[in-house]
């Protein structure tokens, strides 16, 4: 074992003639075990948390989407689509049509984004899995159906699974507003109630899913004109390399392509500053725990003056004497670091497996606090209690130089 550690293992175990240095020491230890548990679970909460969203919102979001680089609308042609069958790690793409609209029940109405799609839809995102009534049909091009989100379901006041009236759907046709007679730029369609999806609050009451070719046909738009093209991979973790093969094949004047963070980069940016604040707050605890042992360790140095005196008459030198001094803080850090990573292990486990803390209220997806344990948080907490405890360590280390010293002058 290194000397200076031994050294500050003894004075560690060894009994102190005034006994507030070890309650201190032990305060100080506690107040690490706190502190370390506390942001390990609290990062673990926010892992849980966000693992969370991104499967919720990975059920409407596709790992790239190809969009317009300005305006509604991009015109994709059937080489561009051959080529893009061809690119390896492409698991299936949808073509799509979105525009606002006004879904009209008798006298209920609501605003509506509703989005045309084809066949394939349903095999790149979470729609289909996520129907709660009826189920997942869009109809044709002459006769299509409507996949409502669960909030416009409610806002229109019909069961999708039970409702046999048709709807009426209100949509803007391509090229100017005619002025002398509105109505003439509106297209009228007819639609029944399929299924409703539920997913999350966001889609639920803003979304509509019908048949890409009644969508093309009441906006009056041409063959080879699509608001965007949504695309599943193989891989998600390629998503960044396949961007730029889909980006060669389309081009970057016109199209803008994006991935599932992309899309999401408000939100992400966001659950990521969240999570860093909280660090930062929850690290204050540890900041208390260093004056705890900046006290114990200050305490220590007087106390042990002839011990440093009789080091130095055997050849210890400065560095040894503070050497010791900075063990003995480490050792404070590593027992309340490791007992508090320990600590939050054993709560996380008694989360997953028995769900200590429960989500109140009928509104959540889940019924209890996600946690979800990574690696990198460990290092990272272990990391902030080792500068932490080295900063606290430094200044009664150096007082125990300092005091010598001044013992030694006299």
């Amino acid at each position: 074992m290194n000397l200076k550690l031994l050294f500050a293992w003894r004075y560690f175990k060894a009994k102190k003639s005034t006994n507030a240095i070890n309650i201190i020491a032990w305060i100080s230890i506690g107040a690490i075990i706190i502190g370390t548990a506390a942001l390990i679970l609290v990062l673990s909460v926010f892992n849980g948390f966000e693992g969370l969203v991104k499967s919720l919102y990975s059920s409407f979001y596709t790992d790239l989407k190809v969009m317009p680089a300005s305006g509604k609308m991009i015109s994709i042609t059937d080489a561009q689509l051959q080529k893009l069958r061809g690119l390896q790690g492409i698991k299936n793409f949808s073509l799509i049509v979105e525009e606002k609209s006004l879904l009209q029940n008798g006298e209920a109405t609501s605003l509506v984004f509703l989005k045309g799609v084809d066949e394939n839809y349903r095999y790149i995102t979470g729609i289909a899995s996520s129907i709660i009534k009826g189920s997942y049909n869009i109809g044709n091009a002459d006769t299509a159906s409507l996949v409502l989100g669960s909030g416009i379901e409610n806002a229109i006041g019909i069961q999708a699974d039970r409702n046999l009236s048709p709807l009426t759907i209100y949509l803007p046709k391509k090229g100017e507003t005619e002025l002398l007679d509105p109505m003439q730029s509106i297209s009228t369609g007819s639609v029944t109630a399929s299924g409703t999806f539920v997913i999350q609050a966001d889609f639920d009451n803003k979304y509509a899913i019908t048949n890409i070719g009644f969508m093309k046909r009441l906006l009056g738009i041409g063959k080879e004109e699509y608001s965007g093209l949504e695309i599943a991979i193989n891989d998600p973790l390629a998503a960044d390399a396949l961007k730029k093969n889909v980006e060669t094949i389309f081009g970057d004047k016109q199209y803008k392509v994006q991935t599932r963070y992309e899309q999401n980069q408000n939100l992400y940016s966001v659950m990521t500053t969240e999570k860093w604040v909280i660090y930062a707050v929850l690290s204050l605890i540890l900041v208390v725990a260093a004056f705890n042992m900046i006290g114990a360790l200050t305490m220590l140095v007087l106390e042990k003056q002839k011990d440093i005196s009789v080091l130095h008459a055997l050849g210890g030198n400065n560095r040894f004497i503070q050497g010791i001094f900075l063990s003995e803080g480490m050792l404070l850090a590593i027992i309340g670091g490791v007992l508090g990573m320990v600590l939050a292990l054993l709560i996380v486990w008694l989360q997953v497996n028995y769900k200590l803390i429960p989500l109140t209220g009928a509104s959540f997806l889940i019924d209890s606090f996600p946690v979800k344990i990574q690696l990198t948080d460990f290092i990272l907490v272990g990391v902030t209690v080792f500068v932490i405890a080295f900063i606290a360590a430094w200044l009664p280390a150096r007082k125990a130089i300092v005091s010598d010293y001044s013992l030694r002058s006299e």
